[in-house]
């Protein structure tokens, strides 16, 4: 049971430096794909209308070939299918500053924005090893946490709010 708890989750990552989006826009992308498996994230980002979704996909299909480039090299044992993605984050690049022209000679500073768009894919434990690893530990804190959640509705009773008095309406004399 002590490898199982220490086994370390394997991730793979992948990026996209500098990309010409505000990271606002590049997160919305980002957050439909957060926790899905690979398969699904794929198809989702592959038939959303957004400009981002391109970049993403590419971004996500490299950490999925970075997944299997590693697990050759290194011989682990990563199941494809398995994969998840575990975070998709959108990092803020440098900014550059632009000008516009604007009436009477003058001059109005803008900036264009610059992302850099990370994605993380990992490995999902099979079933059977959460389930093992997890049953020793959990047994006594549900225990613990089932008394507590007893003692802590037996002991609070139900308290009513009492209507508030309005304060009366002075008339004004004539």
């Amino acid at each position: 049971m002590a490898k199982v708890a220490a086994e370390k989750i394997r991730e793979f990552r992948a990026e996209a430096k500098f990309q010409r989006t505000s990271p606002q826009k590049a997160k919305l992308v980002l957050d439909l794909i957060k926790g899905l498996r690979v398969e699904q994230a794929l198809n989702t980002v592959h038939f959303s209308t957004k400009r981002m979704a391109p970049v993403v996909e590419k971004v996500l299909r490299s950490a999925i070939q970075n997944a299997t480039y590693v697990s050759q090299e290194q011989g682990l044992d990563v199941d494809v299918d398995n994969l998840y993605v575990r975070t998709a984050i959108a990092n803020e690049g440098p900014r550059m500053k632009r000008i516009r022209p604007a009436p009477m000679g003058r001059a109005f500073r803008y900036q264009r924005r610059i992302a850099h768009i990370i994605v993380t894919v990992a490995e999902k434990k099979s079933a059977t090893a959460i389930s093992t690893a997890a049953e020793p530990a959990s047994a006594p804190a549900a225990k613990k946490s089932a008394k507590k959640a007893a003692t802590k509705t037996a002991a609070k009773p139900a308290v009513k709010k009492a209507a508030a008095k309005k304060p009366a309406a002075k008339k004004a004399a004539k």
